[in-house]
Parts: structure tokens; sequence; C-alpha cells
């Protein structure tokens, strides 16, 4: 139970965290029509970790309603990957950061699709709907950028090389993992780190972009140890919470 628990806790983080990153250019973005696109999309994965908060909960069952764990943990219990709380930077980069998270969560959730767990299976087919939007959306403004003009394309490549060593924590395991694997309830991380890598490969090549090269790339992620940007994240996430305990609307 604890793993399958973990493993919940892993998704849902992502997807709480990557909605709340994006949820900063609502108002913000760079024309009407892809401010609402960006905001749906960060509605769509905050949707999705509620979805998984509650699954978490009602595992659990020791009182802990989804609000408490999604908002009321410490820093080192969240284990979401370090991806998901880079700062925006500019919108060359969000795109980056939401096309790249698109083509991860568009292979877990393929995967949890036939997952020995029928709820989880069900969450994964109901959000694979979304993410296919998302990716869909974001590999279109990627060659937009990659092919537009010189600025956007210095950006685009810009952003690549800043962050592209933060892409397999993604693919990293929450405690237990392996155990979930033998019983068929969640896919193999390292197979679908491979389809990753052929994916980006293939499609970075449509873009017009070169792939990286570097094998670096940053541990730690989904270990309680964060990038020096969570802390900010998670103030204002709790502040309510934190203020008003037990505040409801």
């Amino acid at each position: 139970m604890n793993a399958l628990y973990n493993y919940l806790l892993k998704l849902a983080d992502d997807s709480f965290i990557m909605g709340q990153r994006l949820s900063e250019w609502c108002g913000q973005g760079p024309y009407l029509e892809e401010d609402i696109a960006l905001t749906n999309i960060a509605l769509d994965e905050l949707g999705q970790a509620n979805n998984f908060y509650v699954y978490a909960s009602r595992l659990m069952d020791n009182g802990k309603s989804e609000d408490d764990i999604a908002f009321l943990r410490y820093e080192h219990e969240y284990i979401n990957a370090h991806w998901t709380e880079l700062p925006n930077e500019d919108y060359a980069q969000t795109i980056l950061k939401t096309y790249v998270f698109s083509v991860y969560q568009k292979l877990m959730y393929e995967a949890l699709s036939s997952s020995a767990d029928e709820e989880l299976s069900a969450i994964a087919q109901k959000s694979l709907k979304e993410v296919r939007y998302h990716y869909t959306h974001t590999s279109s403004w990627m060659k937009i950028f990659a092919q537009g003009t010189e600025e956007s394309r210095t950006r685009l490549e810009n952003a690549i090389e800043n962050i592209w060593e933060y892409t397999k924590g993604l693919f990293a395991k929450s405690e237990g993992e392996d155990d979930l694997v033998v019983l068929n309830i969640v896919p193999n991380v390292d197979d679908l780190y491979k389809e990753f890598v052929a994916i980006t490969e293939k499609d970075f090549q449509s873009f017009g972009l070169e792939y990286p090269t570097n094998p670096f790339m940053q541990p730690k992620s989904r270990t309680g140890y964060h990038t020096e940007y969570f802390g900010y994240i998670l103030c204002e996430l709790q502040y309510m919470q934190r203020a008003y305990p037990g505040c409801t609307w």
C-alpha cells in the first residue's frame, strides 16, 4: 500500500506543481487565445493532481483529506520532479517545459491505462485525453519558435541549453516503485525514458532543432531534495491553509 501511495504522490505532485507554475501566466499570455489555452492546460494539471490526491487519501484512510495532502506537507515530503518546479522564464522556456512534460505524461498515461489497478487505470485514461491536446498544442509552438524569427529560435535554443539536463529527472522512481512494476500496476520508467528520447529526437528533427547531446543529467528528483525555486512555490501554495487552518470556500 505504501508503494502505491508514494507512486500516487509522484504523479499528483508533478501535476500539482506544474499546474501551479503554468497558472503564473494567467492574464500574462502573449495574446488572449493563447492565454486561455495555457490557463486551461494549467487547470487540467490541477484536476489530474486532485484525482490522484483523492485516491491517495482514500488509500491511506488516516483522516487526511486530499487538501491536507496537497497543501500541508513539508518541503521534503513532496516528490515531484525538479522539471516541474523550474521557473517559467520567457514564453519559449515555458513552451519547452510544457512540451517535454506532455511527452512524459502521454507516455505515462498510455502505459497506466492498462494498469492492473482499475482506479489508477481509469484516472490515466481520463487524463490521457487531456495530455494528448497538451502535446499537440505545445508541439505546434515548438515548431513556431524554432522556425519563426531569429530571436524566437535563439530563445528556444537558450531554454534547451539551460534546462534540458533536468529532463531525465521526470523518470526518476518513487520508493517501492519496482514492486509495483512486478505486479503490472505501473510501467517500467526505464523503458518509458527510451521511448521519450526516441519521440523527442524525432520531434526535434521535425522542428529543425539540434537534439541535445550532453549526457549529464541532474540527479535527486523525487528524493525530497528540491531546487532553490521550490520553497517560493510552496509559500504561495500553502499560504491560505497555513494562515487560516481548515478554511473552506
